[in-house]
């Protein structure tokens, strides 16, 4: 019997997994523009390839830090393009900075919409997705609670570096030498675009407490418009609960990697008051005043 395409994949990614176990964390990263990038997932080449991808004006993308709900948005995404128009289109590697030059290429000839997803700050970005106005959905999710999930996220993802402690990892998190940068830094450039008419912010945090109605605000930002049935249907799809118990058959046996807990509020679970203290404070330096700071709702999130 012949592999599916997903399973072709999947054995590609336990192949380049088992590649990644053997390297030290130094090995494992490379610095593009001062930040730093999985290096078993991004390359300069692609970063040049990328350059060349000219945008369309019915694009979508998703935009999020790591572990702000990127692989979530994506299905939801997904779901609103594609499967409601009954169009049979698989779930690609959407995040293009994994993409080598040869798929990146592929990208030039897919049919419209395309979907991308990115971990890329604004700048980094091919011009044409600012210039055409492409259709951005941001994703963030308060960050004590996002330290928390990629602390376990890399430390059971081998193509990223690994830490000893949680403490080892708060101190990288908040110094920003983590792969894909700092999440404060992330979020500051990030806040520059968003009063911009194609750019939407969705906080993981609504979504979770409101799931449905901030499906009809995505829905509608992408100019459809959705019966009860198909809100229901879509809704179904993709809660987080449904994604984890079909997560073995998506992201095979990184399944549980990918998804965790996605809940609210497990930072209390590891951060010590100290350690909270600091976090407040560099949110305060940083966000706290800016309209994306204000819409993470701090407060509420992330005290004790």
């Amino acid at each position: 019997m012949a592999e599916t395409e997903a399973e072709t994949i999947q054995a590609k990614m336990q192949k380049l997994l088992a590649e990644a176990s053997k390297k030290s964390p130094e090995e494992l990263v490379f610095n593009y523009k001062g930040v730093l990038y999985p290096r078993f997932m991004c390359s300069n080449e692609s970063f040049q390839a990328l350059e060349s991808l000219e945008a369309r004006e019915d694009d979508v993308m998703v935009v999020t830090y790591p572990k702000c709900g990127t692989h979530w948005a994506i299905k939801v995404i997904h779901e609103l393009l594609y499967s409601l128009q009954n169009k049979d289109v698989p779930i690609d590697q959407a995040i293009i900075e994994f993409l080598n030059p040869e798929k990146v290429e592929h990208l030039k000839g897919k049919p419209s919409p395309r979907l991308f997803a990115t971990h890329m700050y604004p700048d980094d970005l091919p011009k044409s997705f600012f210039e055409k106005k492409v259709k951005m959905l941001l994703i963030f999710r308060n960050p004590k609670d996002t330290a928390v999930s990629y602390y376990h996220f890399s430390n059971k993802n081998p193509v990223l570096p690994s830490f000893d402690s949680w403490e080892l990892f708060f101190e990288a998190y908040m110094e920003g030498k983590v792969c894909f940068g700092s999440y404060f830094e992330y979020a500051l450039d990030w806040n520059k675009h968003i009063d911009k008419e194609n750019i939407m912010v969705v906080t993981f945090e609504d979504l979770k407490e409101d799931f449905k109605s901030e499906l009809l605000k995505i829905s509608d930002f992408l100019g459809l418009s959705l019966t009860e049935e198909q809100v229901a249907l879509v809704e179904s799809k993709t809660t987080f609960k449904s994604m984890k118990e079909n997560s073995s058959n998506t992201h095979g046996k990184l399944g549980d990697v990918f998804f965790r807990k996605g809940e609210i509020a497990d930072w209390k679970n590891y951060f010590t008051e100290e350690q909270s203290k600091e976090l407040d404070a560099k949110f305060e330096e940083t966000l706290a005043g800016t309209k994306l700071g204000e819409k993470m709702n701090y407060n509420k999130y992330c005290t004790f």
